[in-house]
C-alpha cells in the first residue's frame, strides 16, 4: 500500500517570517494530499545544506509507490543539482516527488519535467539573490561603522547606542603593533609570542593568542 510522506523544512531566517514555518507547509500539504502517513521536519537547515537529518530520513522511508509530499519544491531545495539528486534518490525507490503547489509534479510528460526544471532553477537564482542583497546590505552597515552580527571584532567596542562601533584604544595600539610586526615578515606564531611576552589581551581577555586568529585580524585590517 502506498504512503505519503510528508517533508517540512524551515531555514534559520524564515522562522521568523509568517507564512514559511512549519505548520503551514503542514495545513497545504493536508489540504493537497490530505493526512500524510509520516512526518518529516528539517528546522532550521539551509535549502542549500544537504546534510539534512529529516531528509535523509524521509528519503529511507519511501518505498515503491510511495509520494513524497512538500509544500513547495523548494523545501526540498534551493540548488539545481541537490534538487536533481532528490528526485533521482526518490525514482530509484520507485517512489515520486509531489508539491501541493503542482509546480511540475503531477506528471512525468516533456512539459511537466521542464516546469520542474524551471521551478528548481528559480529557486536557485532567489537563493544567490538574497545572498547578495544581504552581502550589499552587511557591507553598507559596514562602511556606516555599524555592528553587522555576531561578536564585536578586536579593535573596537560597541557604542552607547548599541549599534555603532567605536574605536577601543588599547586594542587599536595591540592591532598597529600586529600590523608592524607582520610587516617586518614575522610568523604569526612569532607575533602570538611577541604579543603574549607584552602580557597583551585577546578580546576575551585571555593571554594566550593563537596563530588563526592573528590571521583573521589581518584579513580584517585590510
Amino acid at each position: 500500500m502506498s504512503a505519503n510522506i510528508a517533508y517540512l523544512r524551515v531555514s534559520t531566517d524564515e522562522q521568523a517570517k509568517s507564512g514559511l514555518g512549519l505548520d503551514a507547509q503542514l495545513d497545504a500539504i493536508i489540504a493537497a494530499v490530505g493526512q500524510p502517513d509520516a512526518i518529516y521536519r528539517d528546522e532550521g537547515y539551509s535549502g542549500s545544506d544537504p546534510k539534512r537529518p529529516a531528509l535523509m530520513d524521509a528519503l529511507d522511508a519511501l518505498s515503491a509507490g510511495d509520494a513524497l509530499v512538500v509544500a513547495k519544491r523548494d523545501r526540498l531545495a534551493r540548488d539545481t543539482f541537490f534538487s536533481a539528486w532528490i528526485e533521482k534518490e526518490a525514482k530509484r525507490r520507485g517512489a515520486r516527488i509531489v508539491s501541493a503547489a503542482g509546480e511540475g509534479t503531477e506528471d512525468d510528460d516533456p512539459a511537466s519535467i521542464l516546469m520542474r526544471t524551471m521551478v528548481d532553477a528559480f529557486a536557485t537564482y532567489e537563493r544567490d539573490l538574497i545572498a547578495a542583497r544581504t552581502k550589499a546590505a552587511l557591507e553598507q552597515k559596514r562602511r556606516r561603522g555599524e555592528r553587522t552580527g555576531g561578536d564585536v571584532p578586536f579593535g573596537y567596542e560597541l557604542a552607547s547606542d548599541g549599534v555603532h562601533l567605536e574605536a577601543h584604544q588599547d586594542e587599536q595600539r595591540a592591532l598597529a603593533i600586529i600590523t608592524e610586526l607582520h610587516g617586518r615578515g614575522w610568523s604569526l606564531r612569532k607575533i602570538c609570542g611577541e604579543l603574549e611576552r607584552r602580557g597583551i589581551k585577546t578580546k576575551k581577555g585571555n593571554i594566550e593568542w593563537k596563530p588563526m586568529v592573528i590571521s583573521r585580524m589581518l584579513k580584517r585590517a585590510a
